[in-house]
């Protein structure tokens, strides 16, 4: 198969309204079997998110990265998605989460590591637009000096490769740290004794509101890939909410690796 490129394909660019976590969770599931069939176009999604999140990643353990009665405490819903890498701490309005669903003759031949690196290109400069010298650091994170902006996971099926990334807007550290395990363990190992702070790479460095940040990242995507501004047909959506009841929002799924 010959590696294909931005440029070959017409891509679509979906930002609605607030969703539910685990809608969340199926529309990538949907959209990415959408995308490998050929039934929908390669699709840019910006999340929206209508509650407070902590997102597992496929393989992690459940009880190894979250301290359930914490996240019970805070109103936090726990969500399991169907791509690897690490959990990521949710709050709307604090986080800008997107994924891209892209046919699998764009990363054809690439390790993950290549595939990250190709994926987050448009938005490191996007970031640089907005005044963040940031860079790819393997094998799925975007930093800067000031420290972490965003984390990635990927997951290849069919035809089609998902891509998704959350970037840290404003993030409360106190209360992800009371609710991620993991992040407390990485803490001790830094020898941190206060995490009473809050995490704002993106606030802090550009100035700028939230909504004006992914209004350039999309003006930048736009720009350099092109995109037609699309919403999600009511198959998907019908299909994706069956899919979260059924599946994302179960104890079966999200407990899936204990």
């Amino acid at each position: 198969m010959t590696r294909s490129i931005w440029a070959d394909h017409d891509w679509q660019v979906i930002h609605t309204a607030p969703q539910p976590p685990a809608l969340h969770m199926a529309l990538d599931d949907v959209l990415t079997d959408e995308v490998s069939s050929g039934r929908r176009p390669p699709t840019l999604r910006i999340w929206e998110w209508a509650g407070p999140a902590v997102v597992i990643g496929r393989f992690q353990s459940l009880r190894n990265e979250v301290d359930a009665g914490a996240a019970a405490r805070h109103g936090i819903e726990v969500v399991r998605r169907i791509s690897g890498g690490g959990a990521m701490f949710i709050e709307p309005g604090n986080t800008i989460t997107y994924s891209i669903v892209a046919p699998a003759s764009m990363v054809e031949g690439m390790s993950f590591e290549q595939a990250y690196a190709f994926m987050d290109e448009w938005v490191l400069a996007a970031l640089a637009e907005l005044g963040i010298d940031a860079w790819y650091q393997p094998l799925n994170d975007i930093t800067s000096a000031a420290g972490k902006i965003a984390g990635a996971a990927q997951a290849r099926r069919g035809k089609a490769v998902l891509h998704h990334v959350t970037m840290a807007y404003d993030i409360d550290a106190a209360k992800m740290l009371d609710v991620l395990r993991i992040g407390r363990e990485k803490l001790s190992d830094k020898g941190t004794t206060s995490a009473n702070k809050r995490v704002d790479p993106l606030r802090s460095q550009t100035g700028l509101p939230r909504e004006a940040v992914i209004e350039r990242m999309l003006e930048v995507f736009t720009r350099l890939h092109g995109g037609t501004r699309d919403v999600l047909r009511p198959a998907e959506l019908e299909r994706a909410e069956a899919l979260a009841a059924g599946k994302f929002s179960t104890p079966a799924w999200t407990g899936l690796v204990p």
